[in-house]
């Protein structure tokens, strides 16, 4: 009975070992279980890129041919080092760390030894790497930019590192990756899947042929071709008047949504984060903390939205009831908080509507504001419907773009407030300077021409974005296809928009009309104080300035901002009216503005010493 229990227990085992080769061997064929097999060797074949173009059709983004180096650790065999290390530029400390961080990697997987050789590189090594055993040259691509502009929309791509290779079995080291802007938006589709081939090994691991005749390997899917909202000519033309000059500009189609430009000033050559010079330069570049060139002021700034704010205000008390287009307010220079005035420089007179808007006074803004919660039983009250409506155009939010940074801006509320004055111990008074932009309001460009795209089409927008098709089928997330509402009724926009075209006819505007474009806009200035040794001091002011074009049929709306560039219509004003009219009519006409904007900087006012810190937002600015 014994004899017969072992010897049954024996055949079992024996059947289940024969049972489980079996299945390995006829039915599992997981390509992940072959890269971790001593006798199988893995070659991945890359493929391009997918390429980028504009709205236009125009490219953007190509790709040129690159070189890596690869090594085996387990394949190598004894070298001459310092010849090696000659042929690929390297010394041989570099090569000994090299060489041990693909050890750690996996001694049986290739590793990147040397990343993007030149093909002039390539072609002097190729004809000697037969006598250096383990390593082997694979051809990859590299992006190649058919512009000099947009580095901050584009973004770049670099080569994995140990936390994406821990995150994502898909890579393996030495893969490049999508790091920021669209490259890495939408890397699943420019970056296409890669094929491998296995080949069979013996046991003096020498190759014997393809595993399994290939029935593993796989060729590579070139990634999608993707085309942008962008319009080239006036993303570059926008960045060359930026020459000198910090700030962000946005300009969007107000019946799509699709971004138009997204400039960030100063910027950089996206050229210079390709090959092997790309970390060297990506160094410089972040590490400029003074002009800030890998900071994206477009969608990272988040300064006072100024004057172009009061337009918000008198939409909401609009549709709160609490004024009409004709109800007026006497400003004398200025208006009273208290027993203090705050100044104001429209030239003083009873306002209504139009005028307060057109000659951007303080003392109208300040009553409307005011009005607003007088209409309430409670500032609490008033507090609340007047961020409902502030939000509903998209301000302090990330809105749910594609660009996969930015800053959520901010709309306070009574949550804000009761913590920083406590609860039942702040008023309108309190907080008046919201009332012209000011104080505790802050919005990015992106943000500020998303709510002059709203004002545009009369209480709607959609989703800013900056992607319009992919590949043959054009689709596109259904996010960026929805209407979005405001809490602003339509009414409500056309004694508003009537205000803002008498900007460019009356106002403070009224110097940068561009022929036979009938524009609406708001100009700002925003106060810019920092507190430096403990003392509140102020610098030159910032330059805002928003725009939509023509009144009518609007086609492009945009919000500019530049840092310390003086009043509203000085800088901001007449780039803005450079750009509608390089849209809206493809040529410039005012050759004689263009030259000035196109060489006038601002490098004095950013080389004035001074070392301090943004002044508080408790602390109000006028």
């Amino acid at each position: 009975m014994k004899k017969l229990l072992l010897s049954s227990i024996i055949v079992i085992i024996g059947f289940t070992f024969i049972g489980r080769l079996s299945y390995l061997q006829l039915f599992s064929f997981s390509p992940n279980q072959t890269l971790e097999d001593p006798a199988i060797k893995a070659i991945y074949d890359y493929p391009e890129r997918g390429y980028v173009y504009d709205r236009n059709g125009e490219l953007m983004v190509a790709n040129q041919p690159a070189y890596d180096v690869m090594v085996i650790p387990r394949e190598v065999k004894p070298l001459d080092t310092l010849e090696f290390c000659g042929l690929l530029g390297i010394d041989k400390a570099s090569f000994i760390d090299k060489m041990k961080k693909a050890k750690i990697y996996s001694p049986r997987l290739p590793s990147v030894l040397v990343p993007q050789l030149s093909k002039e590189d390539y072609a002097r090594l190729q004809e000697k790497m037969r006598h250096f055993i383990g390593f082997y040259i694979q051809k990859r691509s590299l992006r190649y930019y058919d512009t000099n502009s947009a580095a901050n929309v584009l973004g770049y791509i670099s080569e994995v590192n140990e936390r994406d290779l821990e995150n994502n079995p898909y890579y393996v080291a030495g893969e490049l990756k999508g790091r920021t802007g669209i490259e890495k938006q939408y890397e699943e589709i420019l970056r296409g899947r890669k094929g491998v081939k296995f080949i069979q090994k013996d046991r003096f691991n020498r190759d014997i042929g393809p595993y399994k005749n290939g029935k593993l390997d796989t060729l590579p899917e070139q990634g999608k071709e993707i085309h942008i909202t962008l319009d080239k000519r006036l993303q570059e033309y926008g960045e060359r008047l930026m020459h000198g000059k910090r700030g962000g500009i946005v300009a969007i189609e107000p019946k799509s949504g699709e971004i138009l430009a997204m400039i960030s000033g100063p910027t950089y050559d996206p050229a210079l984060l390709v090959g092997r010079k790309r970390s060297r330069n990506y160094s410089k570049l972040h590490y400029d903390t003074i002009s800030k060139p890998t900071w994206d002021r477009s969608i990272l700034a988040e300064p006072s939205p100024g004057s172009p704010f009061k337009i918000m205000n008198a939409l909401v008390a609009l549709q709160e009831g609490a004024i009409t287009p004709e109800s007026k307010f006497r400003c004398y220079n200025g208006f009273y908080v208290g027993s203090k005035k705050k100044g104001c420089h429209c030239g003083g007179g009873t306002r209504d509507m139009n005028s307060g808007i057109y000659q951007s006074c303080n003392a109208y803004f300040a009553g409307t504001f005011r009005k607003i919660y007088e209409n309430f039983s409670s500032t609490d009250k008033g507090m609340d419907v007047w961020e409902k409506h502030m939000k509903s155009f998209g301000l302090g939010s990330y809105l749910g773009t594609d660009i996969p940074t930015g800053r959520p801006g901010r709309i306070p509320g009574k949550g804000f407030y009761d913590k920083w004055y406590g609860d039942g111990r702040w008023g309108s008074s309190t907080i008046i300077s919201n009332a012209i932009g000011q104080g505790e309001v802050a919005a990015t460009p992106l943000q500020l021409a998303n709510m002059t795209a709203a004002i545009a089409n009369r209480g709607y927008f959609y989703t800013p974005h900056i992607i319009k098709n992919v590949g043959s089928t054009g689709a596109i997330d259904s996010r960026f296809t929805e209407r979005r509402e405001t809490t602003i009724d339509k009414e409500h926009f056309e004694p508003v928009i009537g205000g803002m075209a008498n900007v460019y006819k009356y106002g403070t505007g009224r110097w940068v009309q561009v022929p036979d474009i009938e524009i609406a806009g708001k100009t700002g200035t925003v106060e810019n104080f920092v507190r430096i040794n403990g003392e509140r001091m102020q610098l030159t002011d910032h330059s805002v300035f928003i725009a939509f074009a023509p009144v009518d049929n609007p086609k492009i709306a945009l919000a500019v901002y530049i840092e310390n560039g003086y009043y509203g219509s000085r800088y901001a004003g007449h780039i803005a009216s450079l750009l509608i009219e390089k849209y809206v009519k493809g040529e410039i006409t005012r050759k004689d503005l263009e030259k000035r904007m196109l060489e006038k900087t601002l490098e004095h006012e950013y080389a004035k010493p001074y070392s301090g810190e943004p002044f508080k937002i408790n602390e109000y600015v006028w």
